[in-house]
């Protein structure tokens, strides 16, 4: 058993990088013996809509469609390149590469221009191969520049008053509206770090795993839901992350008892309407679906149950983040 050092809080057991194509997306695109195969989010939208229940009007629909414009029509936000081909008349000017004299001082830029671009939180660490994803979505070998050995973490929250009208449109609405937040945020923070003449890679959930380079840098621990706890917002946050050259000053994993809590608890078991978290005591190697990787001691979640429900439901689900004791404060 390979047990990381203090900076690191989880137990790895022959972990391997895992296959975009298995989690629960790809193979909904893939997995012919999936019961779930070729069934979006939205295949039942037009029944759900026509019963105009409190929260699922097709008003409240139109929203969750608006809210995802800039994450999935804008997709240069996740280009590995510097862009091109600017909307604009101005020429822009090519500088030299900025010499990083101070590696403290250059993180103090890089963590205040992220928060200044949309993120909550931001934290640094060295990117762990482990966390990277083997093969993308179009079955592609992800193949990281080894330069390229620090990940900018980020969190951007969302507004709690909105994810506690969950599972409805409403919170359907703010899910895709921080999205759109974060392919704003990661892009732009990629083109400072281009111009400053480094390499940068934005991602949100592409690429690779959020949750554990967010837990890498500082900025939370894993939760029973399955999810990254932060000290302020709870679970009520979304995770993006650039790839750089650029170096920078790495932060330390945190611990403020969210395992020991997460034992007792449940409540976010007890709010899930799919049954997908688990209520066992102890987190365990132990996993619920082909979409878990293998080989990590924590409460897996069956990705399986929670993508039928919101199948049925016609958009996501937040229930277990709005039921969480760490849940920020209305």
């Amino acid at each position: 058993m390979n047990i990381k050092d203090e900076l690191v809080p989880y137990i790895i057991n022959n972990l391997k990088r895992f296959d975009q194509r298995q989690n629960i997306f790809g193979r909904m695109i893939y997995d012919e013996k999936a019961d779930f195969y070729q069934k979006g989010i939205y295949k039942n939208i037009k029944k759900i809509i026509k019963r105009n229940e409190k929260g699922y009007s097709h008003l409240d629909f139109a929203k969750v469609m608006s809210s995802w414009t800039v994450y999935d029509y804008f997709h240069e936000a996740f280009s590995w390149d510097k862009l091109d081909d600017a909307n604009s008349v101005m020429t822009k000017p090519k500088l030299k590469k900025f010499l990083v004299k101070d590696k403290i001082s250059i993180t103090k830029e890089i963590k205040n221009i992220s928060n200044i671009f949309g993120a909550t939180q931001v934290g640094i660490t060295k990117v762990n191969p482990l966390w990277v994803y083997s093969y993308d979505l179009d079955g592609n070998k992800i193949n990281i520049p080894k330069e390229c050995k620090y990940a900018v973490v980020m969190t951007i929250k969302m507004n709690p008053s909105l994810i506690k009208e969950s599972p409805n449109f409403i919170a359907c609405a703010e899910t895709g509206f921080v999205y759109s937040k974060m392919a704003f945020c990661i892009s732009c923070v990629a083109e400072f770090i281009r111009n400053l003449g480094y390499k940068a890679i934005p991602m949100g959930n592409d690429t690779a795993l959020s949750i554990p380079l967010a837990i890498d840098a500082g900025l939370g621990e894993l939760g029973r839901n399955g999810l990254l706890i932060t000290r302020k917002n709870g679970p009520c946050v979304r995770i993006c992350k650039v790839f750089t050259d650029l170096p920078l000053e790495v932060d330390k994993s945190i611990e403020f008892g969210v395992k020991s809590f997460c034992e007792n608890c449940g409540k976010c078991a007890e709010s899930c309407e799919a049954e997908a978290i688990q209520f066992e005591k102890n987190p365990s190697f132990k996993v619920l679906s082909k979409s878990n990787s293998k080989g990590i001691l924590r409460w897996a979640v069956d990705h399986d149950k929670c993508y039928k429900f919101w199948i049925k439901n016609g958009g996501d689900c937040s229930n277990c983040i709005a039921a969480c004791p760490y849940f920020p404060t209305l």
